[in-house]
């Protein structure tokens, strides 16, 4: 059964930086393209950053881009989300989710597994 669970959230002062990583369990790793949303408080949950299953494509939202850098270790099955210059907006929950195929994908729609979230929150 895949399984997708993140870990490494917390609190980070504004200006500074946190990674989040996310394990899948699964056989095929580099099947599936992973992909990084985000639920800020009172907003609809949006993409964050997603990076093909060889690796070789990357993606991320505008709001983030220079700021956010997505990775994966396809030895440990995982895929790492590193936040610098971090700002309160970017407090809120942070979710990992794995997409069957090689191709990005920005829509939560699109995604076949979740994880349950990690939290992240950004003191000014």
């Amino acid at each position: 059964q895949v399984q997708v669970a993140e870990s490494g959230g917390g609190l980070v002062q504004a200006g500074g930086s946190l990674r989040v990583s996310c394990a899948m369990t699964t056989v095929s790793f580099i099947s599936y393209c992973m992909g990084w949303f985000r639920k800020l408080p009172g907003e609809e949950r949006e993409f964050v950053a997603a990076i093909s299953g060889d690796g070789a494509k990357r993606s991320s939202a505008d709001s983030v881009k220079g700021r956010f850098t997505v990775n994966r270790d396809s030895d440990k099955n995982t895929v790492h989300l590193q936040m610098d210059s971090m700002k309160a907006d970017d407090a809120g929950d942070y979710y990992c989710a794995a997409r069957r195929g090689q191709t990005l994908a920005t829509m939560a729609n699109q995604y076949d597994y979740w994880g349950e979230g990690t939290q992240v929150t950004v003191s000014s």
